[in-house]
């Protein structure tokens, strides 16, 4: 017998309780991030061989004076082009805002900076909180506790202080979430501020193509992808008009920039190999990610079943990150929920997260030989610091490959074992195939 439809929800407070372990985990994890940086917070950020061999290097300190964060607005500040900040508008407004607060705290700048780190790490906290409740909201009932891999497992606890991207993450799971619900135009909104928060979220608008090419959704796809775009224009407009050489700023650099730490272009271009080594990063890069989302699209449209949103956003972005110019420690971050919502088997994800603090404690011994430094008394030299680089390219690709497997055969995916389609679908979830690449042979 079927439930009435005025049937009463159980209060929100009955359905919160659920949420209130992972929260208080997650809440956990972002205190222990902050302890990792306490030599740091308590001056030793000042000498580069304190901060590099007690492994708290964060950004957010010396960008305060670098970036002109004492004394003004980062994208209207007078200040060389070089020293503008490099990053989308949403995130150098959450600096800017952050950077008010702390000048208001204290007159004297020393002061002001270590309040504007205090007080942008607890905003991060919180969206690592927030993060991982959305997440578990996402993964649904039968996958609750898969969370905890992004609320303290430690690559995340390690890179969590390091730059915001943990605002971006907060909002690409608020999308996620919205999109699950079917609530285009938010998921939309969401996803254009991301995009404005930092980039790679716009990995996650082909996995959304995709999907909506193999099942004739293309009415929602457009309504977010309006959505995104309006929300990405509204935000971005104002610094275009009047700032304009601080808003193009993070644009030219991303252009420009050339091959640097955690790359793999970096090891072809330092073992000397032919044509990896010596052609234009930017080229390669471009080239590789093409030739990959390639294959994701053909995966995409050629497997038995219509893969998982999860699976399409994971593969997408893991892409988007190997064939990058530069592998920050934190990018950890930006993969860890999608990985866990792809796949969430503890195997493959332990020896990534392996790999992934390998490489946060080697970037650090590596930077303490390289110039100015030098000090190979303290540090690891090329050889060592690449087993490094490798070890997270290696793993990343064993994860990858058994999303690959998993939708080539979806007997073998572990979330729709337990008898779901695609609990991150949202119109996807259960929707018939309207094309696909078999189709066209028939």
């Amino acid at each position: 017998m079927t439930q009435p439809a005025t049937e009463a929800r159980a209060p929100w407070v009955a359905r919160a309780v659920p949420y209130l372990p992972l929260g208080l985990i997650a809440a956990l994890g972002a205190s222990l991030a902050y302890v990792v940086r306490l030599p740091c917070r308590t001056g030793g950020w000042n000498d580069q061989v304190t901060t590099y061999t007690n492994f708290c290097y964060t950004d957010i300190y010396p960008l305060y004076f670098d970036r002109a964060l004492d004394r003004e607005n980062p994208y209207f500040a007078a200040v060389p082009f070089d020293k503008q900040v490099e990053y989308p508008v949403v995130l150098g407004e959450v600096m800017q805002v952050m950077s008010w607060i702390a000048r208001a705290l204290s007159p004297d700048t020393v002061t002001q900076a270590v309040r504007f780190y205090d007080l942008t790490v607890i905003l991060l906290g919180l969206c690592l909180v927030g993060g991982v409740l959305l997440m578990a909201a996402v993964a649904g009932p039968l996958r609750r506790w898969d969370p905890l891999w992004y609320a303290i497992s430690p690559a995340v606890v390690l890179a969590a202080y390091i730059n915001w991207d943990l605002v971006a993450g907060v909002l690409s799971m608020g999308m996620l979430l919205a999109w699950k619900r079917e609530r285009q135009v938010l998921a939309g909104v969401l996803l254009g501020l991301a995009i404005a928060t930092k980039f790679y979220p716009l990995m996650f608008v082909g996995a959304l193509f995709l999907l909506a090419w193999r099942s004739g959704r293309w009415r929602p796809f457009l309504e977010t992808l309006g959505a995104a775009a309006a929300a990405w224009l509204l935000v971005n407009l104002p610094f275009m008009i009047f700032a304009w050489d601080g808003w193009r700023r993070f644009y030219v650099f991303s252009q420009e920039r050339g091959v640097d730490w955690g790359s793999p272009w970096l090891f072809f271009q330092t073992k000397g190999w032919p044509i990896l080594g010596d052609t234009d990063v930017s080229t390669l890069g471009m080239l590789s990610l093409a030739i990959l989302c390639l294959g994701i699209a053909v995966l995409t449209l050629a497997a038995p079943r219509r893969p998982r949103l999860a699976q399409i956003c994971f593969l997408a972005l893991a892409a988007f990150m190997m064939t990058n110019k530069v592998w920050s420690p934190q990018f950890v971050l930006w993969l860890v929920p999608f990985a866990v919502l792809a796949r969430p088997n503890w195997k493959p994800l332990a020896l990534w997260q392996l790999a992934e603090v390998w490489y946060f404690v080697a970037i650090w011994l590596y930077l303490l030989s390289q110039p100015p430094l030098g000090r190979e008394d303290l540090g690891i030299g090329d050889d060592t610091y690449f087993t490094a680089v490798w070890g997270r390219i290696i793993t990343i690709a064993i994860m990858m490959a058994f999303v690959v497997r998993d939708i080539l055969k979806p007997d073998k995916d572990v979330v729709r074992a337990a008898g779901a389609d695609d609990q991150t679908g949202g119109v996807f979830d259960g929707a018939p195939d309207r094309f696909t690449l078999a189709s066209l042979v028939r």
